[in-house]
């Protein structure tokens, strides 16, 4: 390498783990709070408005898995530009992700919009929640491209290690979220009354003035990565991306497909309460997993930055310095919220006893898996960092496919209570855990991607 690659990132030195994980997690508290916010809204309509919602967003994330995949190859080779002090690089990256995820969002716009009836429909639940349900998705469709720009340019800008601007856009587009979720959900202010749908009307309204914001900032050079109209295509370039990326988004699909194999279990032979009480759960703990969230952030930028720097032992630091903060702080934060359990569920469903008692059930199961949850985002995350997606990608199979749906389905072959069935994700997350454990200990991702294979290196 040259004489100015010599140090970690352009402008001189790594951030530390804090530096990027607490804005990190700051930022996905708030994203945290407006989803506790709707849920609160919606669940006001009943359990099958928010069975809806439930469903909705998950078809939503099914469909985002190749923004996700543009996105990991995006963070990988931008963390690896600025550790190697490459900063044109890193932009030229940014631009043809940017524009390889629009494209591909204008495509999952499409096939939202069209099929939105027909996907909704494999939960098995009732008429009036499939119905409100494909409204959600359809809706959530026509704003990919905006959830395309905000994904993208968020990924690039911490992956170069500057994780407050994310954190300022995402302050701006929670600001205006929950406003329009009152007016939209409940119709007020002369707006229509549109329950489920008003919820996924307001979040793509948000998302769309933070787009707004954060490509008016890009193009007139505000942020470290720079806008460039010339430069930026290259053959090489979107191969690089697409072999880093290709097993994210397989990762995501066999994520979203064990999700619907599983939900559909839980929709069809035990109702709309118990699916109900799933995604009332997840929202519960989001506190914990978004800040799980910044620790896979923190761990995939720096252990990127490192190996660009060709730093192993640094790389492998930040990695494991990462886990550790994960599992304490997930572990402490599930803790809690297992305590506050019934309290929150009364709290977002009122009267509703029912969905109350399964709610609190799947809150102790998922509460008590967090640090082992930690394990997926850090070490999963760091993993990426480096460029080695395929592995995650076979750990997710074998634990999500292989033990959680596979013991859901036994138990539920056997006729167990749901309980049991919310449980196997007990068997999920032990067995992929220590996967991911194993794999980051063996060292084998720190030549994933060698720097002699990309543009900044000497």
């Amino acid at each position: 390498m040259t004489e100015s690659k010599d140090t970690i990132g352009a402008t001189g030195g790594p951030p530390g783990i804090w530096e990027l994980a607490f804005p990190a997690i700051l930022g996905n508290l708030l994203y945290a709070v407006v989803a506790m916010t709707q849920t609160k809204f919606v669940g006001e309509l009943g359990p099958e408005a928010l069975a809806a919602v439930g469903a909705g967003q998950r078809v939503f994330f099914a469909l985002q898995a190749v923004l996700l995949a543009i996105s990991a190859g995006t963070t990988a080779l931008v963390a690896r530009a600025w550790g190697a002090g490459d900063p044109h690089e890193a932009s030229r990256v940014t631009v043809t992700s940017l524009i390889l995820g629009c494209l591909f969002s204008l495509v999952v716009t499409v096939f939202g919009v069209v099929f939105a009836d027909s996907i909704a429909g494999i939960f098995g639940l009732d008429e009036e929640t499939n119905r409100l349900a494909a409204e959600n998705i359809r809706m959530l469709s026509a704003f990919n491209v905006a959830f395309a720009v905000n994904f993208i340019l968020s990924s690039a800008l911490r992956a170069a290690g500057d994780a407050w601007t994310p954190l300022l856009i995402g302050g701006v587009v929670n600001v205006i979220n929950v406003p329009l979720l009152y007016i939209f959900v409940y119709g007020k202010f002369g707006a229509p009354m549109l329950g489920p749908t008003g919820a996924a009307l307001s979040a793509g309204l948000a998302f769309t003035a933070g787009a707004v914001l954060l490509l008016a900032l890009w193009m007139n050079q505000r942020f470290r990565i720079s806008y460039l109209t010339v430069g930026w295509f290259s053959r090489a370039r979107f191969r690089r991306l697409f072999d880093i990326g290709y097993p994210a988004g397989l990762e995501q699909l066999v994520f979203q497909a064990g999700f619907f194999g599983f939900l559909m279990l839980i929709g069809i032979y035990y109702g709309t309460e118990a699916f109900a009480a799933y995604n009332i759960g997840v929202n519960l703990l989001n506190v914990c997993m978004v800040v799980g969230f910044g620790f896979s952030i923190a761990g995939s930028t720096l252990v990127g930055q490192h190996l660009g720097a060709n730093d192993f032992e640094g790389a492998v630091r930040s990695g494991w310095r990462a886990c550790a903060m994960a599992m304490v702080s997930m572990g402490l934060l599930g803790a809690i919220v297992i305590y506050f359990a019934r309290d929150l569920a009364v709290f977002f469903l009122g009267d509703e006893e029912v969905t109350i008692e399964l709610t609190v059930q799947f809150t102790y199961v998922l509460g008590a898996m967090m640090s082992l949850l930690a394990i997926d985002f850090a070490i999963g995350g760091a993993l990426r960092g480096a460029g080695d997606t395929r592995f995650p990608l076979i750990a997710t199979f074998v634990g999500l496919i292989g033990m959680r749906c596979g013991l859901a389905a036994l138990f539920t072959f056997l006729g167990l209570p749901v309980v049991w069935v919310y449980g196997a994700l007990i068997g999920d997350y032990v067995v992929k855990g220590a996967m991911l454990l194993w794999r980051f200990h063996s060292g084998r991702w720190k030549l994933a991607v060698r720097n002699e294979d990309l543009d900044f290196a000497s």
